[in-house]
């Protein structure tokens, strides 16, 4: 699959959801999903996790800047979609494993999964609030026995991609990261309806009902400066 270098970072550049797909299974990676933010923020340590693992263009910014580079085709890949789109594709093919969220959000995340994915193998889960090295140790050492072929883990960036790398070093696997996606997935947290998502606008929507976010979105309008004046 081809890939473009945005700011030091390397981001792979679908030109179909089903493409992707097909990709990922065939390579045991950490899936890390790339936004302008990132693209901005992201210091060495964080470019170098992604540019070893598989970064992919989660948010439109990203989108735009691979375009910028010659990627006319390129599809922008919702993190938040993409771990169902994942269970849809081969629930009865393969096995998985979840960390993340509060006990209630994590109950609630695989109790609406098997209702939604009767054949789904869930091997494993626990909650995202790891208080010891202990309790990351034992983690790690229950996905090693395990062997899950999909981890989902939903902690934030970039604490979920560092416990991810220390995972992939256990035990070969496809991780995907996931933020608050398990909140949105069990309504604890609203996403932006459907006409904001299909016309890339998901980031205003949020800043409308948090402007507190504008903080945030200033790196976004860093971006596209920098976009326009070629300098990403």
């Amino acid at each position: 699959m081809n890939s473009g270098i945005i700011n030091g970072i390397k981001i792979y550049a679908p030109n179909s959801k089903n493409e992707f797909l097909n990709y990922i299974s065939q390579n045991k990676q950490i899936l890390v999903a790339v936004n302008a933010e990132k693209i901005i923020k992201s210091n060495h340590l964080a470019k170098d996790i992604i540019n070893r693992n598989i970064g992919y263009p989660d948010g439109i910014g990203a989108v735009w800047a691979l375009k910028r580079k010659g990627f006319n085709n390129v599809m922008k890949i919702a993190g938040c979609d993409l771990w169902l789109d994942i269970i849809a594709k081969y629930q009865n093919k393969k096995t998985f494993y979840l960390v993340g969220g509060s006990k209630k959000v994590i109950k609630k995340t695989i109790f609406r999964l098997k209702n939604e994915y009767p054949s789904i193998n869930i091997l494993n889960y626990r909650d995202g609030y790891i208080k010891s090295e202990n309790e990351t140790k034992d983690l790690i050492q229950n996905i090693k026995e395990l062997r899950p072929d999909f981890v989902f883990v939903a902690m934030g960036s970039p604490k979920q991609e560092f416990l991810m790398e220390r995972m992939q070093k256990a035990h070969p696997a496809v991780y995907q990261g996931l933020g608050g996606s398990f909140d949105v997935y069990t309504g604890y947290v609203k996403r932006a309806p459907q006409w904001w998502v299909k016309n890339y606008l998901e980031w205003a929507y949020r800043l409308f009902k948090q402007p507190k976010r504008i903080k945030r979105q200033i790196y976004l309008l860093n971006f596209l400066v920098k976009l326009v004046l070629n300098r990403c």
